[in-house]
């Protein structure tokens, strides 16, 4: 199943011509550029989100969770004497 995806994922140049002209011929020339920007939008949409989210955790992840106290060797002989 795996190699069988990964195959289809896998377009080359004539590959990927074909499914431009079939894209072409469904939508027309006058879509192509609509649909571009709406593509284009929806990535910078997407964007945006991912990088609100990640500053998220960030501010969250390292001054939420306590910091582990590292013991030296001298301390710890110290506290078991």
């Amino acid at each position: 199943m795996i190699p069988m995806i990964a195959g289809i994922l896998n377009f080359a140049g004539p590959d990927m011509m074909i499914i431009l002209l079939i894209v072409f011929l469904l939508f027309g020339a006058k879509k192509l550029p609509e649909l571009a920007r709406g593509m284009g939008r929806a990535v910078k949409e997407f964007s945006a989100a991912r990088d609100e989210i990640e500053k998220e955790f960030d501010q969250s992840g390292p001054s939420g969770a306590a910091q582990p106290k590292l013991l030296d060797a001298a301390s710890e002989q110290k506290s078991a004497s």
